[in-house]
């Protein structure tokens, strides 16, 4: 497969939706960012890199960090983390407050901003050093120690922070908040503004790729069912309310942000990340979707 060849025919098939979309300008730091930008790695379980564009420019990862936050709550507390918290789609908006009251406190999966923030308490009880063991453990994924937050973007997420103060408060009511709120909100949206480059993210997905091979880094140790099990989770809530969209355009596991990067893995075979600033409603990007599209109908290669 001539990846590189093909990657490369996506970047062109994918112009006419440049300028579709706008990037989250309810986040004022991510509102700055050019939004006229698109990059792309590809990285094989066999050791090849294919990249097109931006694909060394960082970014704020946002909610794909919630999938590190995943892999280090399943490995501190197994199955119990389920109790906390559900594994269904939530077919509503990532920061629904109707769907959480509804639930009593119980979020619908991780990947949505409830879920994110029981996981965040988690890992404040259970680290030592939550922000640089996190940190810690995204360098050793995507093997480079330069990865840092972006304490701009955190604080920007955390002046307009409303809705997600809403969220903890409720979370806090029902007793499924164990730590104080401000707290856990500032570690929260720490975690959200990691900046990452393609090259990098699709990096760190590479292990979530291979269930086969051990995933052991540092104290973070999974099984291959638990990342069998975290795929599923990406493949049926990691794009909040457009997941079933994603599965039928796309066909692979994956979660986006609302930096406008993409993540996604194409089990046994590899792991691949788009970035472009420019968001449809449902808040994904609008050419990292269609760049993603086109990669699995040319490749004719999907988990279906």
């Amino acid at each position: 497969m001539n990846y590189q060849e093909i990657l490369e025919h996506v970047c062109q098939e994918i112009q006419p939706f440049s300028k579709e979309g706008k990037q989250a300008d309810y986040i004022p730091a991510l509102a700055k960012v050019n939004p006229d930008q698109f990059g792309i790695c590809l990285h094989t379980i066999g050791g090849e890199t294919f990249a097109v564009g931006k694909a060394t420019t960082r970014f704020s990862i946002q909610s794909i960090s919630k999938v590190f936050a995943l892999a280090m709550c399943l490995s501190l507390e197994g199955d119990e983390l389920w109790k906390r918290m559900g594994k269904e789609p939530s077919g509503t908006a990532f920061n629904s407050l109707i769907q959480l009251e509804e639930e009593k406190g119980i979020p619908r999966n991780p990947f949505i901003n409830a879920g994110a923030i029981v996981m965040t308490d988690i890992l404040l009880s259970k680290l030592a050093n939550p922000e640089e063991e996190f940190l810690s453990f995204v360098h050793s994924l995507c093997g480079t120690n330069s990865v840092s937050y972006n304490e701009e973007v955190a604080r920007s997420e955390r002046s307009r922070g409303y809705l997600n103060a809403a969220i903890a408060n409720m979370l806090k009511y029902y007793h499924n908040i164990e730590n104080d709120i401000e707290r856990v909100l500032q570690f929260y949206f720490l975690m959200c503004s990691v900046e990452m480059s393609c090259q990098e993210l699709s990096k760190a997905f590479l292990s979530f790729a291979n269930h086969k091979k051990s995933f052991q880094y540092n104290h973070i140790m999974l099984t291959s069912s638990q990342v069998k099990r975290m795929n599923a989770i990406m493949q049926t809530c990691g794009f909040y309310d457009e997941a079933g969209e994603f599965s039928y355009l796309v066909g692979l596991p994956g979660k986006s942000g609302v930096g406008g990067g993409i993540a996604a893995i194409y089990p046994m075979r590899y792991s691949v990340a788009v970035w472009s600033p420019r968001l449809n409603p449902k808040g994904n990007s609008v050419m990292g979707m269609k760049a993603l599209e086109l990669l699995t109908t040319e490749t004719q290669e999907s988990i279906f």
